[in-house]
């Protein structure tokens, strides 16, 4: 028999041909919407079985998902399929298990004046996830001013006590970084600016760790670490090119994340260098242009359904717990192939 499919907020709104935070407003009793509108909301919402008679929901509260509007606006940036397929993903497991979400765009604006998402002051909700790379100094604001659990995912800060779910990014690093070991690499560079974020800084130990694991010291002077920020990453690339003379490059460099390294195969071919033949180059999240570039670029993948089920879990915990301690969980990332790495051996 077919699993009955549950009904939420969206099922009233795309019924109505209206937005989801339509709907929660006039189920709210918040402002924002007209009176007739309100009441189309609420009949429609009995007529489905999302209220009761008596205008009780049938079902919790929803989720907020706080997004930082530059992952979900700009569809030139390399990373906006790899986001699109998280909060999506996100938001299916978490109608999966029996929750709503609401998807609340952050801007850049709101980011740096610390601006709470309006929404969240006229809507019940139970809990929220904090999406992404959201500033630290805002996600500590939304925790101090909003009293609900919060979930990090994708990415978080050590200073702030909040439970958080990313991918395993030491392990994974490690992992690569043994994969050009075993393919006859020591002298291999790492390019991970670990002053942007705390992922870029676990996957530096876990390239640490691969060298110590087989007695190679890492050399800083292969490594950049590093970064006034994505507008000056080719420029400092550039200038990472610019340390070494002909035959001084390392024989193979692991990347912090898949935009790095193709950015740095574009460096090496304008400067007549093939990859793999003279540099081997391997990335880290499995955006889907790797595996469109020349030659494609190997790359740990980050899991994605497995990353979103565990934010799941990790949340349905929170709720269930809120005053219980915080827990930081990872999912796997899996090494996927490409041509961009060459055997000495």
């Amino acid at each position: 028999m077919p699993r009955p499919k549950k009904i939420s907020m969206q099922t009233i709104a795309d019924k109505l041909g209206i937005s989801r935070n339509a709907v929660s407003l006039a189920l709210s009793n918040k402002k924002g919407i007209g009176e007739e509108l309100r009441q189309r909301v609420i009949q429609t919402a009995q007529e489905v079985g999302y209220l009761t008679e008596a205008g009780q929901s049938s079902v919790s509260a929803p989720i907020l998902v706080l997004v930082p509007d530059r992952v979900m606006s700009h569809e030139d940036n390399e990373h906006f399929l790899f986001y699109h397929d998280l909060i999506w993903g996100l938001d299916r497991r978490l109608q999966e298990e029996g929750y709503s979400a609401v998807i609340v765009r952050i801007s850049m604006a709101q980011e740096q004046d610390q601006i709470l998402p309006e929404l969240a002051l006229h809507i019940d909700y139970q809990g929220i996830i904090a999406f992404g790379i959201l500033e630290r100094d805002y996600i500590a604001k939304v925790q101090q001013v909003l009293p609900k659990p919060m979930l990090l995912f994708d990415s978080y800060y050590r200073e702030i006590e909040s439970s958080a779910v990313t991918s395993a990014n030491v392990e994974g690093a490690c992992a690569a970084v043994n994969s050009l070991i075993e393919a006859g690499h020591q002298r291999i560079g790492c390019i991970a600016p670990v002053n942007l974020t705390t992922s870029h800084e676990e996957r530096w130990f876990g390239y640490t760790k691969a060298m110590l694991q087989h007695k190679l010291q890492p050399d800083f002077s292969l490594c950049l670490l590093e970064s006034e920020g994505f507008v000056r990453t080719q420029e400092e690339l550039s200038s990472y090119c610019d340390r070494f003379g002909e035959g001084g490059y390392p024989t193979a460099v692991f990347c912090g994340n898949d935009r790095i390294a193709l950015l740095l195969m574009k460096e090496l071919e304008k400067r007549g260098l093939q990859v793999p033949r003279d540099v081997s180059v391997i990335g880290f999240d499995g955006l889907a242009m790797s595996a469109e570039a020349n030659p494609p670029l190997t790359t740990m993948a980050v899991n994605k359904k497995a990353l979103c089920t565990a934010a799941v879990e990790v949340l349905g915990h929170m709720l269930r717990q809120p005053d219980g301690p915080a827990v930081r969980c990872s999912a796997a990332p899996v090494l996927r192939m490409g041509g961009s790495v060459r055997h000495l051996s």
